[in-house]
């Protein structure tokens, strides 16, 4: 595709806890990486680490231009970041999918998650959401002229979705009857669908939407089928973190810039 402190001591201490007893394996690369992030405030950060995604045009995608990753969701980070501490070039990028971007928050990889994420239940029990920073529902893409045009329509049909996300078990939740196959990434995913490998794929239709302007013979069908708001994800008790966010994300909304981004990315305003 060619395009989208309460107690520190006692916190930090549970996180190393848990962190060495997960045998992950990465608690001796986890340690001080939270140790160095619990010392300071964020204002005194010399950066932010953002995780974002490169696989969802037009949220977060390698330009094949300039080889460079772009999207809206990169621009919403710098812009947020850019509040918080003042400057544009003290924000770090990591790409990060469906299965690392949670662990690698939690290890001190990363700082943030800005990556066209869900904000789930059994998500809130890993990570902190910020205020939704996009309305987003989940929906289907098929080729056009497919059958199938709705939920009622994916009875014995292969569903393809994407690991680390719950658009999957959504569908066994609603269609019980569909199979459903998940793959480790969007690109993966789109290219079984293209390769006759699925019938259908399920993820947020704003991604959805993105893949039907690059790829015209596919298109959406069913509407939504669940709302599925996104937010910005920070490690769980980081209030100090959470606030700043929030804060910088009003603004955003406050002073049209976020406006602006939307258009410039999604070609139209926000509901």
């Amino acid at each position: 595709m060619k395009k989208w402190q309460k107690n520190w001591g006692i916190a930090l201490v549970s996180v190393l806890l848990a962190v060495s007893m997960s045998g992950c394996g990465k608690s001796d690369d986890a340690a001080p990486a939270l140790a160095n992030k619990s010392e300071k405030s964020i204002k005194d950060m010399d950066k932010i680490v953002v995780g974002i995604g490169s696989d969802a045009f037009p949220f977060g995608y390698v330009d094949t231009a300039d080889k460079k990753t772009k999207g809206f969701d990169l621009d919403i980070a710098a812009a947020i970041v850019k509040d918080i501490l003042g400057a544009d070039d003290k924000i770090e990028y990591k790409d990060v999918n469906g299965k690392t971007r949670i662990p690698m928050l939690k290890n001190g990889d990363i700082d943030i998650i800005v990556k066209t994420m869900t904000i789930t239940e059994d998500r809130k029990k890993e990570v902190d959401f910020s205020d939704p920073y996009f309305s987003a529902g989940q929906s289907l893409l098929v080729p056009k002229g497919s059958a199938i045009k709705g939920i009622d329509d994916l009875k014995g049909k292969k569903v393809i979705a994407v690991k680390g996300t719950r658009d999957g078990k959504t569908i066994e939740e609603k269609s019980p009857d569909a199979i459903v196959s998940e793959y480790e990434n969007l690109g993966e995913a789109f290219t079984a669908l293209t390769t006759g490998k699925g019938d259908v794929l399920t993820t947020d239709n704003a991604i959805l939407m993105g893949l039907a302007l690059e790829n015209p013979g596919y298109e959406l069908v069913g509407g939504v089928i669940d709302d599925q708001p996104w937010g910005i994800a920070v490690r769980k008790g980081d209030k100090e973190m959470l606030d700043a966010v929030n804060a910088s994300l009003k603004k955003l909304k406050e002073t049209g810039e976020y406006d602006k981004i939307y258009e410039k990315w999604l070609k139209q305003k926000p509901e």
